[in-house]
């Protein structure tokens, strides 16, 4: 069942060095360099393979952010009373976009350098939970690990989007990684995501109808925005993404009108419930066709296959026998009028709602002494200047080869339990 979600492509990046010319030898300076350099190549070792565990990834982004930290802000007690460091645009980065392929962008900007890192750490949180969701058998840690994930994900996409893409130097392209409707397309995946597991784990302990009904909604919503944030983007490029955003809202929207039939069952209005679970095969319906369209449809990123999971199938008949169930019992007793328009849904769960993790960066590293700081000189530090590398001694280096990511492990059976969700 590893088939649920959609992930995309990681970004790549170019080598960075991090040799830059000094005042005078320091020791502590030199190792800063060292250090940034092995911290780098060791995130980027480690965020391909999904099968890592969360401390080991998040040991290793914080030794490389806390590093980086120079680059970003001087020290407290520095003199020159700047909130930027000097080493600020000391250094060019290059990444390719997630969904744009291997075309780098390049930027004299640590900040860049910043926001791309913590977006393919994010998409590694993505990616790692629909690997332990894939397991054959999947505990109550790991469900609760896959909630985690998602839920760190999305708080690491709203940090980095809230503090520090709005710092870049330059406007984001559209249809880049830092295009405000990209993030908000990750966001609001990654957010609803994580309510699955809720949902799913609502279910499988028998909450209120009402309850999983109003969560359904809500999650549907979320994949909603996603998808319509992506509207105006090439459908070249992004319409394999938003059509996997548009089945998983048809899909949740079926499982709201079913548990809101449910529940106006359960409060004996019948005619209500009736009309729900009509609304509710339609967008069952709509979903399945969905999946069809998806499949079809060429773009970036993993092929999902939903309509062969069994949290998929499961809600179809679900819908039918409690549909006949209150068609049945609308003849024999109720009597009630079937409306023409379906009832209003809850607009807001009363519990369950996910948010994204609160994220920030980590401290400096304690290397970062205003000694150090002082040692490096950016007017001997010729990649300080842009015009060492002219755009077209730039676009000469080419395209960057695409992430190798690790293959992990697939389930094929069906899970058992009551949701059938793969996260519980």
């Amino acid at each position: 069942m590893a088939h649920w979600f959609h992930r995309n492509p990681l970004k790549a990046t170019g080598e960075v060095k991090y040799e830059l010319k000094m005042v005078a030898s320091d020791s502590q300076a030199l190792k800063i360099c060292s250090d940034l350099r092995q911290a780098r190549a060791r995130v980027l070792e480690l965020v391909p393979d999904a099968n890592h565990e969360i401390d080991v990834i998040e040991t290793a982004v914080t030794v490389y952010l806390s590093l980086l930290r120079g680059f970003i802000n001087p020290p407290e007690d520095d003199s020159a009373g700047s909130d930027w460091s000097k080493l600020r645009h000391s250094i060019r980065f290059r990444w390719t976009n997630s969904m744009l392929g291997n075309t780098p962008d390049s930027h004299f900007d640590v900040v860049y350098e910043l926001v791309s890192i913590l977006q393919n750490v994010a998409f590694w949180y993505m990616k790692h939970a629909a690997k332990v969701a894939a397991q054959d058998e999947v505990t109550m840690e790991e469900a609760k690990e896959v909630h985690r994930s998602l839920r760190r994900g999305a708080g690491i996409l709203k940090y980095s989007q809230d503090e520090w893409v709005p710092k870049l130097l330059e406007s984001a392209k559209p249809g880049t990684d830092c295009d405000p409707r990209v993030f908000t397309a990750y966001l609001n995946q990654c957010t609803a995501e994580a309510q699955e597991v809720t949902i799913a784990r609502a279910i499988e302990l028998k909450h209120n109808p009402g309850l999983i009904s109003a969560l359904s909604n809500e999650t549907s919503k979320m994949f909603t925005t996603a998808s319509d944030s992506l509207a105006p983007l090439d459908d070249k490029k992004f319409g394999h993404w938003k059509m996997y955003l548009n089945l998983k809202a048809a899909f949740y929207m079926a499982y709201a009108f079913n548990y809101a039939g449910q529940n106006l069952l359960n409060q004996d209005k019948c005619g209500e419930a009736i009309r729900c679970l009509q609304e509710a095969q339609k967008s069952y319906e709509s979903s399945a066709t969905l999946c069809k369209d998806y499949a079809t449809t060429k773009g970036p990123g993993t092929q999902a296959k939903p309509d062969r999971h069994q949290f998929f199938q499961r809600i179809a008949p679900i819908v039918k026998r409690t549909l006949e169930k209150c068609e049945r019992e609308n003849g024999m007793i109720y009597h009630q009028k079937v409306p023409y328009d379906p009832p209003q849904l809850e607009l807001r769960a009363t519990y369950g709602l996910v948010s994204p993790e609160d994220y920030t960066l980590p401290p400096a590293a304690p290397l970062w002494s205003p000694v150090t700081y002082a040692a490096f000189d950016l007017t001997k530090n010729l990649e300080n200047d842009p015009a060492a590398k002219s755009k077209s001694a730039q676009k000469a280096e080419g395209d960057l080869p695409p992430v190798k990511e690790k293959d992990v492990h697939n389930k094929s059976s069906d899970h058992n339990n009551v949701s059938g969700c793969m996260v519980m």
